[in-house]
């Protein structure tokens, strides 16, 4: 697989999941290789994407006078199982105030463009008195990554140790078994608090996986550190369905017990934040086990009318009016991430809303890349794609489950599944046509 990596492309959805999938496969099976190729871009890729392709070298190129030297380059790769040979990165500039940023992934710490929400204050005040648990629910691109990332900065700021796991970036090999996913789980904690005891030093045989991590944890971490640890734990929805995922939960639940229970255990300065997109209900059913029913648990929603408005000020006002701004948000109806990349891509573009409106939900518009995705992702559910069609049609959800999992994907909103409806009327006016 040549993925071609532009300052434009790393912005596609559909180029970072077909990265996602050769790269679970290329774990799996040791094919596809990757071999991305960097054209007229030597600056930071999104956290997403880097975490999968930084260690992997690259091609560049920068001009049609580069053709020959990529092509025997790739080949060369190809054939022979060479590495590509790649010059030094270079640093990007920083950006400055108010100026536009390279759009996708998280929003970056510090940018003008971050939209503070009320759970943003109830989470950060949530970190601030060391709670155990805190739970942070919302659909797919939603802005919960951006929220956790602010919530681990305010920790470090108040002089807290933090953590940061994203399940994201666990192989399909990394989620086959117990033991192999707390081995790593205690060797990526070990790098980020810098400990001098590694975890395959103190792993025993005779122990179960959730013990040797657990003890591991406390002893080398927790009994270790004397200041407060603030660990943030980003997509966890990738372990409902692991056979062991009730063994993680019911341990993070435990602890939460423990710090009750007797608060002069090195448990009571451990605060877990948790992001997580899908009703943990619906794999956790022994209610003792979970931890998504305990704690403070806060709901991303989408923007309001008047937080689109603020917006749309930041970007220097490309939607002209109070008119146009509810023209706008009758389309995306607050979608965190359809109204950021609409009002980045008129502000850079110099777009007028008409020009916007015309081809919004055509598979080459501005929005056509996310659509695809969305569509390509139903696809591979024709028993979700029928519930789809139905809702569409004016149907109910024929099941709760059904419900929660297009809702969760964020392709659905509402309040339950009589009340199912598109998200937003960009996704009615393109799956209508796709599904009908």
């Amino acid at each position: 697989m040549v993925p071609l990596l532009s300052e434009a492309s790393l912005a596609s959805e559909t180029l970072a999941g077909e990265i996602q999938i050769a790269h679970e496969a290329g774990q799996a099976t040791g094919k596809p290789r990757i071999l991305p190729v960097r054209v007229g871009y030597t600056g930071p890729l999104p956290e997403a994407l880097a975490a999968l392709l930084d260690p992997i070298q690259y091609a560049l190129w920068e001009s049609p006078e580069a053709d020959v030297r990529l092509l025997g380059e790739l080949v060369a790769a190809m054939t022979n199982e060479a590495a590509l040979a790649p010059p030094p990165l270079a640093s990007a500039p920083a950006p400055r105030g108010g100026q536009l940023e390279a759009f996708g992934g998280a929003v970056p710490l510090g940018s003008p463009f971050y939209l503070t929400r009320e759970p943003d204050a109830h989470f950060l005040s949530a970190i601030t008195r060391r709670e155990s648990l805190v739970l942070v629910k919302g659909a797919r691109q939603m802005g919960k990554t951006s929220l956790l990332a602010r919530g681990l900065q305010h920790a470090r700021d108040a002089g807290a140790q933090t953590i940061h796991t994203d399940f994201q970036k666990f192989t399909t090999a990394d989620l086959e078994t117990a033991e192999g996913f707390f081995l790593t789980l205690a060797e990526w904690i070990a790098d980020q608090l810098d400990l001098d005891v590694l975890p395959t030093d103190v792993w025993a045989a005779g122990r179960s996986p959730s013990v040797n991590f657990e003890r591991y944890l406390r002893r080398q971490a927790l009994e270790k550190i004397p200041e407060p640890v603030v660990w943030g734990l980003d997509e966890v929805d990738r372990l409902f369905t692991c056979p062991f995922g009730s063994d993680v939960f019911g341990l993070f639940r435990s602890w939460r017990n423990e710090r009750s229970l007797n608060p002069n255990r090195p448990w009571s300065r451990l605060t877990l934040a948790i992001a997580y997109a899908t009703e943990a209900h619906l794999f956790i059913t022994d209610i003792n086990q979970s931890p998504f029913n305990v704690g403070i648990r806060l709901t991303l929603d989408d923007f309001s009318q008047d937080q689109v408005a603020e917006l749309n000020e930041r970007h220097g006002s490309p939607l002209r009016g109070a008119a146009e701004v509810a023209r706008y948000f009758a389309l995306v109806n607050g979608h965190p991430y359809l109204v950021r990349r609409g009002l980045h891509e008129m502000t850079s573009r110099g777009m007028e809303l008409s020009a916007l409106e015309a081809q919004l939900d055509r598979d080459e518009g501005i929005f056509g890349d996310h659509l695809r995705r969305l569509l390509l992702s139903l696809s591979r559910d024709p028993a979700l794609s029928e519930v789809v069609r139905g809702v569409l049609a004016g149907q109910a959800c024929p099941t709760p489950e059904s419900f929660y999992r297009l809702r969760s994907a964020g392709l659905l909103a509402g309040d339950s599944p009589r009340e199912a409806r598109p998200r937003c009327q960009l996704y009615a006016n393109y799956l209508g046509r796709h599904l009908a």
